[in-house]
């Protein structure tokens, strides 16, 4: 059986977080949840025990005994509940399984920006009155305006 081990100490590591287990019985895992950037614990971890009465066990005493100031919360484990803003790491598309909002389609955003960045072009059929100058691109209104 599988438990959560939550409100840790700081000074929890692995190590200690499978000392204070062991006094309930035979530990198959214990591991103690760290930040994938700074490699600083969480304050949780799980305990993974060869049988499930040791472990009940240790939920009944353990959860609530304070460890260095704080009560820890021991308990069965429960699978990980899915969250609606889960990095687009799992993006899978536009399949049932992606979850959130879809991507923006990259070459649309591109056109929609050259469509918005580029110059007018005055056609020769256009409403200019007779004598006016036409000008046909950006950089000869540049020039004309120099």
């Amino acid at each position: 059986m599988k438990l959560y081990v939550g409100n840790l100490p700081w000074s929890v590591d692995d190590g200690s977080l499978k000392e204070l287990f062991t006094s309930y019985g035979d530990i198959e895992d214990a591991v103690l949840i760290k930040d994938k950037y700074s490699g600083r614990s969480k304050g949780f971890g799980f305990i993974t025990f060869v049988e499930d009465a040791a472990a009940q066990k240790a939920v009944s005493e353990m959860n609530g005994k304070e460890i260095e100031g704080r009560a820890l919360t021991v308990s069965e484990a429960r699978p990980m509940a899915s969250r609606d803003d889960a990095p687009r790491d799992n993006y899978k598309g536009d399949s049932e399984e992606s979850a959130g909002t879809p991507m923006a389609d990259p070459s649309a955003i591109e056109q929609e920006v050259e469509d918005a960045a580029a110059p007018e072009v005055v056609d020769e059929n256009s409403d200019a009155e007779e004598g006016e100058e036409k000008i046909e691109t950006a950089e000869e209104a540049i020039e004309d305006a120099e």
